[in-house]
């Protein structure tokens, strides 16, 4: 026993050491920042209590972020969520070249956010002729269309949403395969039995409903996400004259609060300490509502 907890810790312990270091440190340190005046330094002398709290929750450009997370998670989680499935059902049914498929669709998130925005930006969503979604068009005589500009439409939703999409649509069907992996085929047998028909009656009365526990799980981790996005709005329209309205999500706003021009640290923290209870909170409600944990039966 001794010799096990010997190993046990020489595998983890540097694990635990670089998650201790680089993250518990930092989120406690940020959680102490945001109580005090915190300009341009991280060891700052001034306590001001819920100062911070107080203006980042009176801040109008913190609560449209908030909007924008919104309105972000309005067009990208049902999206993510029936495409994934989609392809999870799909790939599922395969009887030959299963794993292939499932690697292909599950290889863009492995991908880098930054490296694919990039391409979305200098390739795909190019505002030029050159661009593929512009040569497409060209072939059915339509305009070039600006894609990344501020003004209406707002077609920079188009390449976020499909962006995002493209990237961690994949994952979810992973997900979603683990889950039909474990529906009993006897249910299936039974439902033939009885006269269910293949195809959507199936799929409402056997298949989705046991797939309950894993859909609950996916639409959580969607929304954290949705919260958590960055890098696709940083790195697409950061070039821009200011963000347009709705296209700056709370990460964003608290990069450019701490790290721009006013370096405010404590407030930067007040809000990421912010943003984390409400991440929680929103977790806790979607868990209780949808029952996370409650059996299939």
């Amino acid at each position: 026993m001794r010799h096990r907890t010997l190993w046990f810790w020489v595998f983890v312990g540097p694990f635990a050491a670089g998650l201790a270091l680089f993250t518990y440190v930092p989120l406690l340190w940020s959680l102490y920042l945001s109580f005090f005046d915190a300009h341009n330094t991280v060891s700052p002398s001034r306590f001001v209590g819920f100062d911070n709290y107080t203006s980042m929750l009176r801040d109008g450009a913190f609560t449209s972020s908030l909007w924008t997370f919104a309105v972000f998670s309005l067009f990208i989680v049902p999206a993510t969520y029936a495409l994934s499935l989609a392809l999870a059902l799909m790939v599922n049914r395969l009887r030959f070249a299963r794993s292939f498929f499932r690697s292909v669709f599950f290889l863009p998130a492995a991908c880098s956010y930054v490296v694919a925005s990039m391409v979305w930006k200098l390739s795909v969503f190019n505002g030029v002729r050159f661009g593929l979604a512009n040569t497409v068009l060209g072939w059915f005589g339509a305009d070039q269309t600006a894609w990344l500009s501020t003004t209406h439409p707002p077609w920079y939703w188009l390449v976020i949403v499909t962006l995002r999409l493209w990237l961690q649509a994949g994952f979810y069907m992973v997900l979603f395969l683990a889950g039909l992996q474990r529906i009993a085929p006897q249910l299936y047998e039974a439902a033939a039995v009885d006269g269910a028909r293949p195809g959507w009656q199936v799929f409402r009365h056997i298949t989705f409903p046991q797939l309950r526990a894993t859909s609950v799980a996916v639409v959580l981790l969607l929304v954290i996400n949705a919260f958590q996005a960055f890098d696709e709005f940083y790195n697409l329209l950061s070039d821009s004259r200011g963000y347009p309205p709705y296209a700056r999500p709370p990460l964003v706003y608290l990069y450019y609060t701490a790290l721009g021009q006013g370096q405010n640290l404590g407030l930067g923290s007040a809000g990421a300490v912010i943003l984390a209870l409400l991440i929680a909170v929103v977790t806790i409600v979607q868990a209780r509502w949808f029952g996370l944990g409650r059996s299939e039966d």
